[in-house]
């Protein structure tokens, strides 16, 4: 008669059913209670049958038990087969992801699994299914995201110098308003919201192609927004107009929703009607301007694709009114949600002071 494997002794059957009371993995705590009955003096088909299985699954059980204790009770994916790549390979795939493709050679403006396959399989002779390429890339930690927009003309140096300036900025108008006051930052933008509508992505069943419908009309109004994301605050209006006027009125708008007795630092870029001397800037802002050709330093930017996507695209804009209404109705929803603000607009570079 074989003898059955004993267990290892640095454990004991009130150990391991505390154990069981602990865990969250339900096939893990069966298997804790029943090498738990072994450890209490029952026998190996006593085992069995407080686990619901064999006398042979046992014996696994405790193969796996002496081996990794505990946690060798836990299931766990299979390895599967190895990976074709080697790591040489992985790093050169790794390289031409991040320097993306070259249109006038590999003849995409983006890659695709498919095209990263060919490109394998051309580099390297090695034939891969999308699915493991797929695989690869995200071992080797990439995922696919939206890319945010850049100017053509940007200079990166301006934005880097802005970066890094921008703490002395704030302290230099901290230094003109009196002790003690408050720095409030704020970001602003503005953007158009018309008939000419977008569409979005969403879910439909593989194989099919879903529809959404589009105006050609071109009414449209203008959204004026604000926010000031440490605080989860905002500030718009929705407007007929994108002129000087209507920038006055949006500063005053700004400058009451800043806390009483703080200052405003409002962000912006270099529109013609944020600059002009013909703004009448309330007393508790500061304006301070984005470089030029840097819309991805403005959060606003996001917010407006946010909205965007979640509350004003794929819809047919009845007129003028229709379109002042939903636009009002996004931003009222977007201001009742201070953590999607604080989410969407928070920037580590602006808000270490």
């Amino acid at each position: 008669m074989v003898r059955p494997i004993p267990l290892r002794v640095d454990f004991d059957g009130l150990g391991l059913r505390r154990l069981a009371r602990e865990t969250k993995d339900a096939n893990q705590a069966r298997r804790l209670l029943a090498l738990a009955t072994i450890y209490d003096g029952g026998s190996r088909s006593q085992a069995a049958e407080v686990g619901s299985v064999t006398v042979q699954i046992v014996r696994d059980w405790v193969v796996r038990f002496n081996e990794r204790g505990p946690v060798g009770l836990v299931n766990v994916k299979a390895p599967g087969s190895s990976s074709k790549l080697n790591d040489k390979q992985r790093h050169a795939l790794a390289k031409i992801v991040e320097s993306g493709p070259i249109p006038a050679i590999h003849g995409v403006v983006r890659w695709r699994r498919k095209d990263l396959a060919q490109w394998i399989y051309e580099e390297f002779a090695i034939s891969l299914d999308e699915t493991t390429v797929g695989r690869e890339l995200k071992a080797l930690g990439f995922a696919k995201l939206s890319a945010r927009p850049r100017h053509y003309a940007q200079n990166e140096f301006e934005v880097d110098a802005f970066k890094k300036n921008f703490p002395a900025e704030l302290a230099a108008i901290q230094a003109k308003l009196p002790k003690g006051t408050e720095i409030e930052l704020w970001w602003a933008d503005e953007t158009r919201i018309g008939q000419k509508n977008k569409i979005t992505r969403r879910w439909a069943r593989r194989g099919t192609r879903p529809s959404a419908p589009q105006d050609q009309r071109t009414m449209w109004a203008y959204i004026f927004g604000a926010v000031c994301p440490q605080k989860g605050k905002g500030a718009g209006l929705v407007l007929p107009y994108c002129d000087t006027g209507a920038m006055n009125q949006h500063l005053a708008e700004i400058s009451r929703a800043v806390d009483p007795g703080a200052h405003a630092v409002l962000i912006l870029d270099r529109a013609g009607w944020h600059m002009t001397p013909k703004l009448v800037v309330p007393e508790n802002i500061t304006l301070l301007f984005l470089p030029p050709h840097a819309p991805e330093l403005n959060p606003v930017e996001n917010v407006w694709q946010f909205m965007r996507d979640n509350w004003l695209s794929n819809r047919i804009f009845i007129d003028y009114d229709d379109i002042v209404t939903h636009c009002c109705e996004a931003w009222n929803k977007l201001v009742d949600q201070p953590w999607k603000i604080i989410s969407i607009g928070m920037r580590d570079w602006a808000h270490r002071f």
